[in-house]
């Protein structure tokens, strides 16, 4: 059994706090397992919690057309996954301790998939990997550098889904992580964008 394998086996398994008592399914990730991106959530919703796959629903939706747009898919340069990989009850934000147990199976994933850019997709994401006081609203669109990764912060999709006008900045966010993609990986990946 591969690393990663083994990994996902102590996922499924994990009793390290309540989420687990009350979600349907444990929501490893899915994705290239080489992705050279990587996008990271807060955890899964009631769509992602009943099929057991992250970033299924509005959101998701939302994600893999923006996705799309920037010539990446699941299948090939992108790698999901989530701070916490269970659905917390009535979708409320993770507490602290629920991150705190789960975070170090993002960091293994992270490990084991290495991949030299990360999206941050929400508040949760950044607070939980980068700066627990962190705001997404300062420090979206700016590239920051995490244990010799680079790191893009960025508005959740669904906050895109709540407040359409913030679909601009977001946007940029996603140029600028097409560009630095074709500066350290493929100087010919084709966007629709540009």
């Amino acid at each position: 059994m591969s690393d990663f394998e083994q990994l996902r086996e102590t996922v499924m398994q994990c009793q390290k706090c309540g989420l687990r008592q009350g979600c349907t399914h444990v929501v490893f990730g899915e994705g290239a397992r080489d992705a050279k991106i990587m996008c990271i959530g807060e955890g899964p919703g009631y769509y992602e919690d009943q099929l057991g796959r992250p970033f299924v629903g509005a959101s998701g939706q939302l994600l893999d057309k923006i996705l799309n747009v920037c010539g990446f898919s699941r299948q090939r340069e992108v790698f999901i996954g989530n701070i916490v990989k269970c659905r917390p009850p009535q979708n409320r934000d993770p507490f602290p301790e629920e991150r705190e147990a789960c975070l170090p199976y993002i960091l293994r994933q992270i490990e084991l998939i290495d991949p030299p850019v990360i999206i941050l997709l929400g508040a949760t994401a950044l607070k939980g990997l980068i700066d627990p006081q962190a705001s997404i609203t300062r420090m979206r669109g700016t590239w920051l550098t995490w244990h010799d990764r680079l790191v893009m912060p960025t508005f959740h999709p669904s906050a895109l889904l709540r407040n359409p006008a913030l679909k601009r900045d977001a946007w940029e966010d996603f140029k600028k992580v097409i560009d630095k993609y074709r500066e350290i990986v493929d100087p010919n990946h084709h966007s629709d964008y540009h």
